[in-house]
């Protein structure tokens, strides 16, 4: 499959201090980072009547592919901008999402299938995940490209998951049998 994507020509000039200085924002939902293309890459050909969420979905590369392939996508992102230029993309493609502007903690599942690429930057990122993905779905794929964090957070989350590395530094989890 090949998308049309427009993407900000330079992510760095969408720096705002002020804002920073408000919520830590950074702009990283502007670059088109390698694990999010791993993450769409490891999707399967057909997802048909799959309802799928992708957390943190920045320029929502695995969300366009998801949605392609048969699924009835989410993609969520805390970036306004990230959401517009998704929406945009995604109509470019003549492929239909939904896209929401929000926190992770405010998504409400069920859902099928959980997306995320490269959430793991932050501590804090991977305790926020392992709080919200057991009422979001029952199977994750995410995309980790060996950040420091990520140790931390799989080694928490097989209390509760299965964990099978695939690709590329594509990481599957299930629901352990004897979760909650």
């Amino acid at each position: 499959m090949r998308l049309q994507l427009l993407r900000p020509p330079d992510p760095e000039a969408l720096l705002d201090e002020a804002r920073f200085e408000v919520d830590e924002f950074m702009p990283y939902w502007a670059e088109l980072w390698p694990s999010g293309l791993a993450l769409a890459e490891a999707l399967p050909v057909r997802l048909d009547g799959l309802d799928v969420l992708e957390l943190g979905c920045g320029l929502g590369v695995p969300s366009l592919v998801a949605a392609a392939r048969g699924a009835q996508v989410t993609a969520v992102d805390w970036a306004a901008e990230a959401i517009d230029l998704l929406r945009g993309n995604a109509a470019r493609n003549g492929i239909e999402l939904h896209a929401v502007h929000a926190d992770w903690g405010s998504v409400e599942g069920p859902f099928d299938l959980v997306l995320a690429a490269d959430l793991l930057y932050e501590e804090r990122n991977g305790d926020a995940l392992l709080e919200v993905l057991p009422a979001l779905a029952p199977r994750v794929l995410i995309a980790d490209p060996g950040r420091s964090t990520a140790r931390a957070f799989f080694e928490d989350a097989r209390e509760d998951w299965e964990i099978v590395e695939r690709e590329n530094r594509v990481y599957e989890l299930r629901r352990a049998p004897s979760a909650p």
